[in-house]
């Protein structure tokens, strides 16, 4: 009967970890996203994307911002159409070709996805704990089975971090050729510069910037997590340590 517990405890733990892993990686890209008041400007600039467009300004009324907010939205589903008008070479014209439209569409819905498996993962994540919470009847006991499962999950999610950051840092084409593969079906991600204006403002620096805060952010707050499992267990051990010389005397 202990046995079979400790199984239960150890399975509903590592899946608690997963779920909240899980729900820190698709947070982090969503706080970098769009929680970071003038990173895409920044980003811009560093890259000179300006130059890389018709004649057109920085402008959120008619300008890049713009183009860069409605888009940003409609990931998010904020927006119906992808497609949004602002002044370039001197006319009001359409950002993005039938192309680009298409391959965001295919974007829209891993980005949509990734957001209902997190609000899915927090789910389970609360099931679990009102789970244990049914078996063990105490905090105390519940957060030290959940503080083991976050130190599991944090070994496996250290060694995947460090392989997908050592391919970042080594070789970031072939990753980002390798993701689409993966994510998509199709090659739309492929887009001509000289006619597709989204792979202008969003050259393969932006990304490597992008996934480099988001891969910092989602680390930092994974070691986060594990000192204070590590702390808790640590603080479990000596309560334990105390009753038994309590017991003893």
């Amino acid at each position: 009967m202990k046995a079979s517990k400790e199984i239960i405890n150890t399975v509903l733990g590592i899946v608690f970890a997963v779920c909240l892993i899980f729900t820190l990686l698709i947070s982090s890209v969503e706080l970098v996203c769009y929680y970071n008041p003038g990173y895409f400007e920044r980003e811009y600039e560093k890259y000179d994307v300006l130059s890389r467009l018709p004649e057109m300004t920085m402008s959120d009324e008619d300008g890049l911002m713009k183009v860069t907010e409605h888009m940003m939205d409609y990931l998010r589903g904020r927006e119906d159409e992808l497609q949004v008008y602002v002044m370039m070479d001197g006319e009001e014209r359409g950002f993005f070709t039938d192309r680009e439209i298409a391959h965001m569409e295919d974007v829209k819905d891993l980005f949509m996805g990734a957001i209902f498996l997190r609000r899915l993962a927090v789910a389970t994540a609360v099931l679990i704990v009102i789970i244990l919470g049914a078996i063990h009847k105490k905090a105390g006991k519940v957060l030290g089975v959940l503080s083991r499962g976050m130190l599991v999950g944090t070994v496996a999610s250290a060694v995947i971090c460090g392989v997908f950051g050592a391919i970042i840092a080594t070789n970031f084409t072939e990753a980002f050729v390798t993701f689409h593969h993966i994510f998509f079906d199709n090659d739309l991600w492929i887009l001509d510069p000289s006619v597709d204006m989204l792979i202008n403002i969003v050259p393969e620096g932006f990304f490597f910037d992008t996934a480099a805060r988001i891969l910092g952010i989602f680390v930092g707050s994974i070691l986060v997590l594990c000192i204070l499992s590590a702390l808790y267990l640590r603080h479990m051990r000596r309560g334990r340590q105390r009753s038994k010389q309590n017991s003893a005397n």
